[in-house]
């Protein structure tokens, strides 16, 4: 039963730590999500308004199914 602890306990700390040095600073080099985090918003709601209305348009594929559960939908 100890030795299944043991086990558990160096798996989990395996799990842990590869991640946690994954973490630090490579260079010094900041990556592409940190420099667009520090540079702020763009400010740029266009595009944003853009790909909400492409979302939405999304919604006008849906098909809707006369399906009643019991037998196979038509392809």
């Amino acid at each position: 039963m100890r030795s299944r602890w043991m086990i558990a306990a160096c798996v989990a700390a395996c799990f842990v730590s590869a991640p946690a040095a994954a973490q630090g600073q490579a260079g010094g080099v900041p990556t592409e999500t940190q420099e667009r985090e520090r540079s702020g918003g763009d400010g740029n709601i266009l595009w944003n308004i853009i790909g909400l209305v492409g979302l939405l348009g999304l919604r006008g594929l849906w098909r809707e199914s006369d399906n009643d559960g019991y037998t196979d939908d038509p392809v």
